[in-house]
């Protein structure tokens, strides 16, 4: 029989997906054998759409002290010392992407939080692909053939699949999460949710 689905539309560089990383894993235990459970990455932002600059920098401090104190999830300011910063969330969407098809969603989400720490919790610039190598590396081990599929034509058109149908489902800002019941009728949430109201929304829709 088919279960609804549940799913995760988050960006590795998107502040407010960070603060709510530990309700993912808490519903994704909770609701793990009542939900088919799916992870599509959002496309929050690409290359060139962000001047780094006094303003930029303000901006993006103001709005990280807001999730820390909403979610308490960790933020390390170092990031703001950089004189030029790309702000460009597509490779870690993309390795993101080669994870899940290499190593299935289960590893895709643990993958994820492992950026994710880095990049906020550490400052570390998961722009850099060589790092995102590194990740990858530390958590399944040679990370060979994930370097070559990360490359490869086929990811980029999942990438791109995976931006267009968050946009499709309406999810155009992150995180969102969305239901889909056994008939296909579909339901997308936007914005951050605690545990407890994930508990909440998910208990009704699932009565």
């Amino acid at each position: 029989m088919k279960r609804s689905e549940l799913i995760f539309v988050l960006d590795p560089m998107c502040s407010w997906c960070w603060g709510m990383a530990p309700v993912v894993d808490g519903v994704r235990d909770q609701f793990g054998e009542r939900f088919d459970i799916h992870l599509v990455m959002g496309g929050l932002r690409t290359k060139g759409e962000m001047v780094w600059n006094d303003d930029s920098k303000a901006y993006l401090k103001t709005h990280w002290q807001q999730v820390a104190a909403r979610t308490g999830q960790p933020f390390n300011e170092i990031l703001f010392e950089k004189e030029q910063f790309e702000y460009d969330t597509y490779p870690a969407c993309k390795a993101v992407v080669t994870v899940r098809e290499l190593q299935g969603e289960e590893e895709a989400f643990r993958y994820l939080h492992t950026i994710q720490h880095a990049f906020y919790a550490q400052g570390i610039d998961i722009t850099n692909s060589r790092l995102l190598f590194g990740y990858y590396e530390q958590l399944f081990g040679n990370s060979g053939k994930f370097a070559f599929m990360y490359g490869t034509e086929h990811i980029e058109t999942l990438t791109a699949h995976d931006f267009a149908k968050a946009r499709s489902m309406g999810a155009n800002a992150f995180p969102s999460i969305v239901i889909v019941d056994e008939a296909g009728h579909m339901v997308c949430q936007k914005g951050y949710r605690s545990l407890e109201e994930m508990n909440t929304l998910l208990e009704a829709y699932d009565a």
